[in-house]
């Protein structure tokens, strides 16, 4: 049985995450790509392998063999319609899982494109409408494969100028090691496996700051299971935008925000006078760890003074208000294999949809947890809205993925804005159960 975990949130500063607080907090990112903007009017485009690949997860040792899309961060503005190239140089079947992007239904993995099977490679359009950090993986074939799988950021730039010193990107990855340096894929059996961690492909990262520097951390839970908890020592963390989409911006509590796995979190630090250096702590549920810090700079300040409070991020266009009198209304059960929820290797769009919207309706989501442990609900096509329990409004935040506690029920709402074939994924918070789908159609 796992640990719960538990945030402190009191003048201690303790660093002892407790789930409930995570979940409600859930409910409350190198190389570049082949981007080549060549002329003026061609698109831009990235040229992307699946292939074998290897990384250092044990110090002194020899690297992992890990399937990857390469080690480079997607990055392009809003709306951009880039030309993505997939080649598959892998010995099964693989789809891009596309996290975050609303309304491409071309791109949905399994329904608008079918699995790429080995040595061929396809070319397709990814219309970009919204700015924000996203995340592309192939956890759909390739879970329960022999080899586990390496997530790439997708950053979308505002076209809007954002007052930050810098941009940077923390992609969080989890894996779990067999004694001989075996890397094995979630829906495997982990017994015997140790965790280990790594940020952009390393076990630490060191960022060095000056004084007065305003930094924009995308972070990035690509862990396969795992709720998170990330907490920032010594600042005060301005929370920005969850899962691609901004928020009213809030101050965390303690400098400590939670992300369910696939989450995303935008924030900024204000780095203050006299701070030093500071540590950034992961909690996965069993214990705290370091895995990055930013670094004092000897470098001095780097303005005179602090920048004013940053105003909330440009819109990207979500509805301001949803029609919560009028909605279609579906209870969605997840966990303890329920019904019509399918793995991968037998879903299919001939399964019946989970239900079928008129296009511009609200729809509201029961979503009840029947499974002994957290499960994870990750919404495609549509970003939502978390309800509050009297179904009087909702928390300021726009989330595609959000964490369930054992036997609770959570409500989301969202506008179906577009037309389409959608998945829907849900997962336990276990390594060894399988990912599993159903699908939603907007008319």
């Amino acid at each position: 049985m796992r640990k719960m975990i538990r945030i402190n949130v009191m003048a201690d500063h303790i660093f002892q995450p407790n789930r409930r607080a995570v979940l409600a907090g859930l409910g409350a990112a190198a190389l570049w790509p082949q981007v080549m903007p060549a002329r003026a009017e061609e698109p831009p485009s990235a040229a992307l392998r699946a292939k074998p690949g290897l990384l250092a997860l044990r110090e002194g040792e020899p690297a992992t063999a890990v399937w990857s899309l390469g080690d480079q961060h997607l990055r392009f503005k809003r709306g951009d319609r880039p030309q993505i190239t997939l080649a598959n140089d892998l010995p099964v079947p693989v789809a891009l899982n596309w996290r975050g992007i609303d309304g491409v239904a071309a791109s949905e993995p399994l329904l608008g494109r079918s699995s790429l099977g080995p040595t061929a490679s396809e070319t397709f359009q990814l219309p970009l409408r919204h700015a924000g950090t996203f995340l592309c993986d192939l956890a759909l074939p390739g879970a329960g494969a022999a080899q586990a799988s390496r997530a790439l950021p997708l950053i979308v730039a505002e076209n809007e100028t954002i007052s930050v010193d810098r941009d940077e990107t923390f992609l969080i990855e989890g894996w779990r090691l067999k004694p001989d340096g075996t890397a094995i894929a979630p829906g495997l059996d982990p017994n015997g496996t140790v965790p280990v961690y790594t940020v952009n492909g390393q076990f630490k990262r060191d960022l060095p700051v000056r004084e007065r520097e305003r930094l924009r951390i995308r972070f990035i839970n690509a862990l396969p299971r795992n709720v998170i908890a990330l907490k920032i020592e010594n600042h005060q963390v301005q929370v920005m935008a969850f899962d691609g989409q901004p928020a009213e911006p809030f101050l965390a509590r303690g400098g400590a925000f939670a992300l369910a796995p696939g989450g995303r979190a935008d924030v900024f630090i204000d780095v203050a006078p006299g701070t030093g250096s500071s540590s950034i702590l992961i909690h996965d549920g069993e214990a705290a760890r370091p895995i990055a810090r930013l670094v004092a700079s000897s470098e001095p300040p780097i303005r005179p003074e602090m920048l004013a409070p940053a105003p909330a991020l440009p819109s990207n266009g979500l509805p301001a208000r949803l029609d919560l009198k009028t909605a279609l209304r579906i209870d969605i059960p997840i966990g303890a294999e329920q019904a019509n929820w399918l793995p991968p290797a037998t879903f299919g769009a001939t399964t019946p949809a989970a239900f079928r919207a008129k296009a511009g309706r609200t729809v509201v989501l029961s979503l009840t947890n029947r499974a002994q442990m957290t499960s994870v609900f990750h919404l495609h096509g549509h970003h939502f809205r978390l309800l509050d329990r009297l179904d009087d409004g909702w928390k300021p935040f726009w989330l595609d993925t959000i964490a369930i506690d054992a036997g609770q029920t959570q409500r989301i709402a969202f506008a179906a804005e577009y037309a389409g074939r959608w998945l829907m994924e849900a997962v336990e918070t276990n390594w060894s159960v399988p990912r599993l789908l159903r699908w939603y159609s907007v008319e």
